[in-house]
């Protein structure tokens, strides 16, 4: 049987950080789906479809990595995909409170579903989407942050 593990976010914008836990959950599964859903507590600055091209364009050589979107709960997008597991990276102990919040709500609406906790690498823990997008709200350098350019800012 397939092992295939959703890692799910708004991914506004993608993150190095992301990236970092996506190599991580590749060598645990056969499949791993991206899944970019739509926060309402969160305010995007890029479109889906944009989201979903540079994620896209990061994996285009990887068959193991696919790039949904989706509306609604996670633990259903859960379903629908097929996916056992659902990924989420932690990078201090905030997150781990958050996340561990999360994955009991999860297991109590789907208990086939199991959460799996990846601690981001040092040199990922400061990273964040909110972080890139201050940079570049700010016309600051983000480079560092993400594998891709973003678009110009429009306040430039």
């Amino acid at each position: 049987m397939e092992k295939i593990a959703v890692f799910a976010g708004s991914f506004c914008p993608f993150t190095k950080g992301h990236e970092d836990i996506v190599g991580k959950a590749l060598s645990l599964f056969d499949k791993l789906i991206i899944a970019i859903g739509h926060n309402i507590n969160k305010k995007d600055l890029f479109s889906v479809e944009e989201r979903l091209h540079w994620i896209e364009n990061l994996y285009h050589d990887n068959p193991a990595v696919k790039v949904l979107t989706y509306t609604g709960l996670t633990v259903d997008f859960c379903k629908e995909a097929g996916a056992n597991f659902m990924v989420r990276g932690i990078r201090n102990p905030l997150d781990f409170m958050q996340e561990q919040e999360l994955a009991q709500v999860n297991r109590q609406l789907n208990p086939k579903v199991e959460t799996v906790f990846l601690l981001a690498s040092p040199n990922c823990e400061i990273i964040s989407s909110s972080l890139v997008r201050e940079l570049w709200s700010h016309g600051a350098d983000y480079t560092p942050y993400i594998s891709y350019k973003l678009p110009e800012h429009p306040a430039k």
